[in-house]
Formats: C-alpha cells, structure tokens, sequence
C-alpha cells in the first residue's frame, strides 16, 4: 500500500494573520441624529424634574424607563462628545484657549500654569487639556475614560484655601443640562467659591474667569433669559463679561471674577413673551 504523502499546510493568507479589527463600540452617529439624542435627553430630564416636584412616583418611573431605553448617560455623553469631536470642529475649548492666550505667552520660561477646572469633561485630548501652560482637573457625572474624574460638581467638596481654588472654571454645555432653573443658579452661585481671588497689581496671571458655553436658544429664544438678565444675574456674582461670541447653535462668554459683589435674587420672569419661545431660566435666590 502506497505510503500518504504528507499534506503541506496552505500559507494562511494575510487577513488570517492579522489580529481581528477591533469593532467600535458604539456606530457612528449623524450629526441630525447626534443633536435629537440631546434634545430628547435634556426634554426627558426636565420632566422628570417636573414630576419630582410634584412626587408623581409613577411617572418619575416611567420618565426613567425611557432615559435609559433611550441609552441613559452613556449615550447622551456619545453624543456630546461626537458634536465636540475635532472631525466636527465641535472643540469649545479651542475658543477658551485662543481668547486667554495673551495670558499664556506670559508664561513661557516660567513654571506658572493656570489652573483650570472643567465641569462636564468629555475627553483628555481638548485644547485646554493639551496646552502645556494649563492645569486642567477635569470631572463629570459619569467618567468615560482614565483622567476625568467621576464627581459631581454640586458635591464637591468647598476649597480649604487657594490650592484647592482655580484660575479658571469652564461650563460648557453644562448648565443647560441642570433640569431646574434654581439648580442652574446654584450652580452659578458655587463657581465663584472655586474661584481664586484676583491676582495682585503687576501680576502676569489673569483674573479668575467663568467659561460659559451655552445653546444659543438659551439666551435668545427664551421666555425667561435675555442677555440683558444673564448679564445681571452674573454681574451680582461679581463677574464682568469681557468675551463673548456666538454661531448658529452655541454662545461662547468669558466672565472675569472681581471678588467684589453684592448677590441678589432673581426670579423666573417672563422677559420675551411668544408661543414659539422655550423655558429656559435661571433663578437665584
């Protein structure tokens, strides 16, 4: 009986001998897709706080159920960070970097940074967090990667003394996302406790600053905020606007901080009456 010759192994062709592709764990969203996710995450929050306020149990339930059908935080913050992805220009903090850059040059040759805390932080890779003359802690609700630490901003603990302070507070799109028009004051309230106190005459460091990004339907299309009132609930914080831009979705404004204020209260008055307008306000009491 004839001997079996040996079989010879095939080569294994090339895509056999590669490590299997890596698959992304979410599929890429269309930027009309990216925003629906937003608007229908911050529309189900807001009436969740409404049936909160008036302890209706069962619809708090329900309003939960489809938060999280809808992908709960996880998704809403993929959505946040794809309409901030570089691919989308959608970087806010490109605007911050480019408006305090006067500030940095005055860096150079020194070991001074500016510290910077960024409430909401998406991703480590952002301007801010590139720049080699700032300090960035950033924090947010539900940590999405190594660097951000998981806290929320309203809880954390008050500064002890000027280290625990920072040069600069960035909020953007953050305030939006508070579902309550006196949460969003007290929000506004605890900035300035984070803040430093401003620097001595001469000094290269600039004053403290507020970073506060906002869609602009926020402040131009609402029944309850004008620019006229942000402006005065921020001035009676002791803030000063000193930047301000806006595109067709988003207003951009720095705030310094001059430490020296008298609070007062406001109240969610009707400013711009109209059917078309949105709700959004800020009450401070």
């Amino acid at each position: 009986m004839a001997s079996k010759r040996p079989r010879t192994k095939k080569p294994l062709l090339p895509s056999h001998t590669r490590p299997p592709t890596v698959k992304a764990k979410y599929a890429t969203l269309s930027s009309k897709a990216t925003r629906n996710l937003i608007r229908s995450h911050h529309r189900l929050l807001k009436r969740r706080a409404q049936a909160l306020e008036a302890q209706d149990e069962v619809l708090v339930g329900k309003l939960d159920a489809q938060i999280q059908e809808n992908g709960g935080l996880e998704s809403y913050q993929l959505a946040s960070r794809l309409g901030q992805s570089l691919e989308r220009g959608g970087d806010s903090s490109k605007v911050l970097v480019d408006w305090i850059s006067p500030q940095l040059s005055q860096l150079k040759d020194t070991d001074s940074k500016l510290r910077v805390l960024e409430v909401g932080a998406l991703s480590t890779k952002n301007a801010c967090s590139m720049n080699q003359y700032l300090d960035v802690t950033r924090i947010d609700l539900n940590s999405q990667e190594p660097g951000i630490l998981k806290q929320d901003f309203m809880e954390m603990p008050l500064p002890h003394d000027a280290t625990d302070q920072f040069h600069i507070i960035s909020l953007s799109l953050v305030l939006n996302y508070v579902p309550d028009a006196i949460g969003r004051g007290e929000m506004l309230k605890r900035c300035v406790a984070f803040l430093k106190k401003p620097p001595l005459p001469g000094s290269f460091l600039s004053a403290p600053g507020l970073f506060l990004v906002l869609p602009i339907a926020c402040v131009k299309n609402s029944r309850y905020l004008t620019e006229s009132r942000l402006q005065d609930i921020l001035s009676s914080m002791g803030f000063v606007l000193t930047k301000t831009k806006e595109t067709t979705k988003l207003i951009f404004q720095l705030w310094e901080h001059s430490q020296e204020f008298e609070l007062k209260s406001f109240k969610k008055d009707i400013l711009r009456p109209g059917k078309t307008r949105n709700n959004f306000a800020i009450v401070v009491k």
